[in-house]
């Protein structure tokens, strides 16, 4: 299988088993290509995260499309994020024909043990990525004051101030320390794109900003109006996942293009689905009294919605390819990738651990696939099966 197909191939696999929002992606793209396939090394995989959290966008999604881009190229970064998006995408359409709404005691039994099965693959991220960066005393100290502050804080803005303290203390406690054994071997694996795709990138984002707004006020032509729209909501967000939803609501039920009610209820189907939460733009595209609507409609907001982040991290990437080659930039790394750990610490608590469990049996069921993942290492989609057939056998007997 060539290396184009193979991302394909996985991030598929990803798009249709990965439940549990931005947070538990991350932790299933480093089960799978940190630890199983090993495309990525881990210290790698630290400086993508933070890197794609300081980025506007969706940062789950940001790091597969650059895992993909590592793999294989431009059409790779592609490949992953249509492969990853397509899933979740094509249900979102089906909830807005009205058929695809998820009901019953199964299927609420289903979701909820997939929930549980989120909360071991956070945890099984958080445990290994302490381990590789956040090694010792000062970078341990780093993921925790990060943890602390981004829990009582909340918010992207504390995880974005989180990394740029970290990454600060990393400069001024870790700059002058020696080279971890594994930074030469791991430097080369950074995913990169050449200065002029990145530049490129940049000048094609910022003609789009000016110019869609304006194509679509002089023109009066509901598609435009429609991609300016979830153009505007994609370059707006820090973090992903449901920071977008306020920017979406203001977009498309504040216009009048959707109603309400209808936003809340695509949004609710969107929790029980695999893959990004962006790909909820797929649903309000289709239903939007503005544009083509349909597929087609659900086409422009999702391509809309995604393209500022991907185009940023085009554009980022050669920079920083240079910047942490300076030697002042081994403690930023360091510093900025111990904070990492910390955010996803406090985001295994808040939202992952206190919306997915709730009853002790909950609690049991995500011990036990923690212990599969950490002690047995099943692949995480073997854990996924799992918690959805006791989710749904609990849900039957609880309600039986």
């Amino acid at each position: 299988m060539s290396n184009l197909a193979a991302v394909f191939a996985v991030f598929l696999r990803l798009g249709l088993t990965s439940f549990g929002g931005p947070i538990a992606h991350l932790g299933y793209f480093r089960d799978e290509f940190v630890e199983r396939r090993r495309w990525i090394g881990d210290r790698t995989y630290g400086e993508l995260v933070a890197l794609c959290q300081f980025l506007p966008g969706p940062a789950s999604s940001q790091v597969g499309f650059a895992i993909g881009l590592r793999r294989a190229g431009l059409a790779g970064a592609v490949a992953a994020f249509a492969a990853f998006t397509l899933p979740s995408a094509a249900l979102m359409v089906w909830a807005a024909s009205g058929i695809g709404a998820v009901t019953g005691t199964i299927a609420t039994g289903v979701v909820d043990g997939l929930k549980v099965v989120a909360v071991a693959v956070v945890a099984h991220a958080v445990w290994g990525m302490a381990r590789s960066l956040a090694p010792d005393r000062p970078r341990g100290t780093i993921a925790i004051t990060a943890a602390v502050g981004v829990a009582l804080v909340g918010g992207p803005f504390a995880q974005l101030g989180a990394i740029a303290l970290g990454a600060l203390a990393g400069i001024l406690w870790l700059g002058e320390g020696s080279p971890d054994s594994d930074d030469a071997a791991d430097a080369d694996a950074l995913p990169s794109a050449s200065t002029r795709i990145g530049v490129a990138a940049l000048v094609i984002l910022t003609g789009l900003l000016v110019a869609s707004p304006i194509a679509a006020r002089v023109t009066g032509d509901g598609s435009l109006a429609l991609f300016d729209a979830f153009l505007r909501s994609g370059v707006l967000v820090f973090g992903g996942g449901h920071v977008v939803l306020p920017l979406l609501e203001s977009a498309v039920v504040g216009p009048g293009w959707v109603d309400a009610e209808t936003f809340l209820a695509g949004y609710g189907a969107a929790q029980a689905l695999p893959g990004p939460l962006f790909a909820f733009s797929a649903y309000l595209g289709a239903l939007a009294s503005v544009g083509p609507g349909g597929v087609a409609g659900a086409m422009i907001a999702l391509v809309a919605i995604f393209l500022p982040g991907f185009l940023l991290l085009l554009g980022a990437l050669p920079v920083w390819a240079v910047v942490r080659r300076w030697s002042r930039a081994r403690g930023l790394v360091r510093g900025a990738s111990a904070a990492v750990v910390g955010i996803l610490g406090a985001a295994l608590y808040d939202p992952v651990f206190t919306t997915s469990v709730t009853r002790v049996d909950q609690f049991a069921l995500a011990l036990v696939c923690f212990g599969l993942l950490t002690l047995w290492r099943c692949p995480a989609w073997v854990v996924v099966i799992l918690g959805a057939g006791v989710g749904a056998t609990t849900a039957a007997l609880i309600n039986g």
